[in-house]
């Protein structure tokens, strides 16, 4: 008997003490994650000059594939492989499967000028895998009273 009241005594406190401790054990050196048919979150807003990581967290292979034809004017093309258009990496992901990250694999990419960046994963397109980066102003901002730019 003494051992059940023990018992009940000893888990709450051992459960208190270690949620802190618990938690996800995913590493969280990424801005994106990927998932079975998805990027975790889907839309991830930055300033200009920021550099996104994409993280496959997921057992399947995923791409990060930026539709060229959406991106603010003036934009770096982006895609996972280092092809330099949308429809290079199309074509090398269907010849080799070029571009692909595995789990564990990272990609960055720096986001230089303001506005929204469409995306997707070539294997998973249809399915629905598809995000976005909002890139705003960086912390430079035009102040009303002078119209001066402030830093």
């Amino acid at each position: 008997m003494e051992r059940r009241a023990f018992l009940r005594a000893a888990v709450p406190t051992a459960a208190v003490g270690l949620a802190g401790c618990i938690g996800s054990s995913e590493p969280t050196d990424y801005d994106v994650g990927m998932g079975a048919k998805v990027f975790r979150p889907e839309t991830l807003e930055v300033t200009a000059g920021t550099t996104v990581t994409w993280l496959n967290t997921n057992k399947q292979g995923h791409s990060v594939t930026a539709y060229e034809s959406s991106l603010p004017e003036g934009a770096e093309y982006f895609a996972s492989g280092g092809f330099d258009s949308e429809q290079a990496a199309r074509e090398s992901w269907a010849n080799s499967t070029s571009g692909t990250l595995f789990e564990g694999q990272t990609y960055e990419h720096t986001f230089e000028v303001p506005g929204e960046y469409p995306y997707f994963c070539i294997p998973h397109e249809s399915g629905g895998m598809v995000g976005t980066v909002v890139v705003t102003e960086g912390p430079a901002t035009e102040t009303a009273e002078s119209g001066t730019t402030t830093s």
